[in-house]
C-alpha cells in the first residue's frame, strides 16, 4: 500500500545529526532536518542548527511552525502586519465604491475609524498574533475612550480587515467572530413633530434672519412634504420637477467625497429611485421658486451661485436654527468658555474629540445657543485647567444659564425629524407599509410585497394624506432670504 502524503502545512519525523566536529571528532553543533509539505503540494526539506541536539530541534520546530502559519496560498502571510492587510482591505473598499456597491461616505467613515482608532492599536501587530482576547481589549479600550458607537464601527473595521486576512490564508479564522459585541444603548423612540411643534418651528424660522437666508423654510417644507433624505432634497434638479403633474423624481443625492469634493451620485439604493406626488401646499412653494427663473439642470435648492449645497453645511444651519441665541446668561457663559478655551490653546475640534461631542456643539455652546448642564461646564473647566476662582464663576453662570427657556422645546429636531414626521402622518392615515416604504425609498418590507407590487409609481394617496394633515399650516415661500410680500400667505405646515 502506498504511503499517504503529508497533509498540507505539516511535517514528518525530525532527524538530528552533528553539523560540525572538532579535530578530535567531537560534535560542535547539530543540524535538525524534517520534510515539510508546502501549500503548493511540494514536499521540501527544512533545516535548522543549534549547539545541542535539543537546541537544533527547538530551532527547527520554530521554523516549521512559522512555515505552517505563513500560508502561501494568498497575498498575505501570518507574519505580515495588520497595517498591510488594512491597506489591502481599503483597496477593496475603494473598488466597491467605484462599482457602486458601497457609498463614498461609508468608505470615508471606515477610513476615519481605521486611521484614528484601529491602526494605533493594531497596526504593528502581526496577523498571526491577533487573538480574540486582544481584539476584545482593543474594542473595550476604544469604547471607554471615545464611546460605544465608535467602538462598534471600529469592531466592523477590524472584522473587515481580518476577514481579508482569512480569505488570503494568513489566518485560519476571523477572531472578531468570537469577540464580545458592543451593546448599543436603546435609541430614543422615533419622534415626529406635532401640529403645534410644526407651527412653532416655522414661526421660529421666520424670526431668524440666518435661517431665512439659509433657505430653511422652503427646504423644510419640501422635507415634510416628501420624506426624502436631506442629500436627496439637495440633489433634486428642476428637470425632475413636474409642477403641472405635481410630481418629483428622486434619482440622486448630493454628498461630499474625500478627494472629489461635492458630487451628485445615484440614490442610496435602488429603492431610492422613485417618483413622488406632492401635496398642494408644497407645490405652491415650488411654483413660486420656479417663477423667479430657473435652469433645468440647476438644483431646486441651490447655493448663491446656482450650484449644489453641502449637506453638512445645511445640517449645521438646521442645528443653529433649532437653537437661536439664548438669554444674556447663556451668552455670557459661552463667551467665558470661549476665552478659557483660547487660553488653554485648544481648538474646537480638540474639545469635541476630548469630550466625544458633535463637532459643532462647541461652537453652539460658545455662541450661547444651547443649554449646558453644570456637569458639562465642570468637564470643560477641567479640560481647560481653569483656576479655582474661575471655575466657581463658571459654575455660577452655568446654574443661571441652565434654566429652561421656550427655545429649548425644539432643540431635539434634526434633518431626519421631517422624514419621521412624514412617515408618521402616512401611518396615521392608514397607508400600508409598502406605500410608506415607497414614499421614503426604504428597502423592501417583505419579499412577497417586493415581488408582487410595483415600484416607482407615484403614490397619490400619500400626497392626499399630507394635503389633509398639513393643509392649514404652510409657510410663505422664501428663496435664500428673499420674501415676496406681494403673494398671499398659502396654506401649509407652519402658519
Amino acid at each position: 500500500m502506498a504511503r499517504q502524503p503529508l497533509p498540507l502545512g505539516s511535517w514528518g519525523r525530525i532527524g538530528v545529526s552533528p553539523a560540525t566536529k572538532s579535530d578530535a571528532g567531537r560534535p560542535l553543533s547539530y543540524r535538525a532536518r524534517a520534510k515539510f509539505r508546502d501549500f503548493d503540494g511540494v514536499t521540501r526539506e527544512v533545516k535548522a542548527e543549534g549547539k545541542t541536539r535539543s537546541a537544533a530541534e527547538a530551532n527547527l520546530l520554530v521554523k516549521l511552525r512559522e512555515r505552517a502559519s505563513a500560508r502561501h496560498g494568498g497575498t498575505l502571510k501570518s507574519t505580515d502586519r495588520f497595517s498591510v492587510a488594512a491597506a489591502l482591505w481599503l483597496d477593496q473598499l475603494d473598488a466597491k465604491v467605484a462599482d457602486g456597491r458601497r457609498s463614498p461616505s461609508t468608505r470615508d467613515a471606515y477610513r476615519n475609524k481605521l486611521e484614528k482608532h484601529v491602526l494605533p492599536a493594531l497596526g504593528e501587530v502581526r496577523l498571526g498574533e491577533i487573538t480574540t482576547p486582544l481584539v476584545d481589549r482593543v474594542i473595550q479600550s476604544i469604547k471607554s475612550r471615545v464611546g460605544a458607537p465608535t467602538a462598534r464601527s471600529s469592531r466592523s473595521v477590524i472584522s473587515g480587515v481580518l476577514g481579508v486576512a482569512a480569505r488570503h490564508g494568513a489566518i485560519v479564522t476571523n477572531p472578531v467572530r468570537d469577540a464580545d459585541t458592543v451593546p448599543s444603548t436603546p435609541k430614543r423612540r422615533p419622534r415626529a413633530l406635532s401640529d403645534d411643534e410644526r407651527r412653532e418651528w416655522f414661526a421660529m424660522l421666520s424670526r431668524d434672519p440666518q435661517a431665512v437666508a439659509a433657505d430653511l423654510p422652503d427646504l423644510t417644507v419640501f422635507l415634510l412634504a416628501t420624506g426624502v433624505r436631506i442629500g436627496e432634497a439637495l440633489g433634486l434638479l428642476w428637470s425632475e420637477v413636474d409642477v403641472d403633474a405635481a410630481l418629483v423624481a428622486i434619482t440622486g443625492q448630493v454628498m461630499r467625497v474625500t478627494g472629489e469634493g461635492l458630487v451628485r451620485r445615484p440614490t442610496k439604493s435602488a429603492a431610492g429611485q422613485r417618483i413622488l406626488a406632492i401635496p398642494g401646499w408644497c407645490l405652491e412653494m415650488l411654483a413660486a421658486r420656479r417663477a423667479r427663473g430657473i435652469r433645468p439642470e440647476e438644483p431646486v435648492f441651490c447655493d448663491a451661485l446656482g450650484g449644489f449645497r453641502d449637506p453638512n453645511n445645511v445640517r449645521r444651519d438646521l442645528r443653529r436654527a433649532r437653537a437661536p441665541r439664548g438669554n444674556e446668561a447663556r451668552q455670557s457663559l459661552g463667551a467665558a468658555l470661549a476665552r478659557a478655551r483660547r487660553t488653554a490653546a485648544k481648538s474646537r475640534q480638540d474639545v469635541a474629540e476630548a469630550l466625544a461631542w458633535p463637532r459643532t456643539r462647541v461652537e453652539l455652546v460658545e455662541s450661547g445657543r444651547v443649554r449646558l448642564e453644570p456637569q458639562d461646564v465642570a468637564a470643560l473647566a477641567d479640560l481647560y485647567r481653569v483656576t479655582q476662582r474661575g471655575r466657581s464663576e463658571l459654575i455660577l453662570l452655568a446654574e443661571e444659564a441652565s434654566r429652561p427657556m421656550d427655545m429649548d422645546a425644539l432643540a431635539w429636531i434634526t434633518s431626519h425629524t421631517f422624514r419621521k414626521t412624514n412617515a408618521t402622518i402616512l401611518d396615521d392615515a392608514g397607508l400600508s407599509a409598502r406605500q410608506i416604504a415607497d414614499q421614503l425609498g426604504h428597502a423592501r418590507p417583505s419579499l412577497t410585497m417586493d415581488v408582487y407590487m410595483g415600484r416607482g409609481a407615484s403614490n397619490r394617496a400619500a400626497a392626499a394624506a399630507l394635503e389633509e394633515a398639513l393643509s392649514t399650516d404652510a409657510p410663505e415661500p422664501k428663496v435664500a432670504g428673499f420674501v415676496d410680500s406681494s403673494r398671499a400667505r398659502p396654506k401649509g405646515p407652519g402658519s
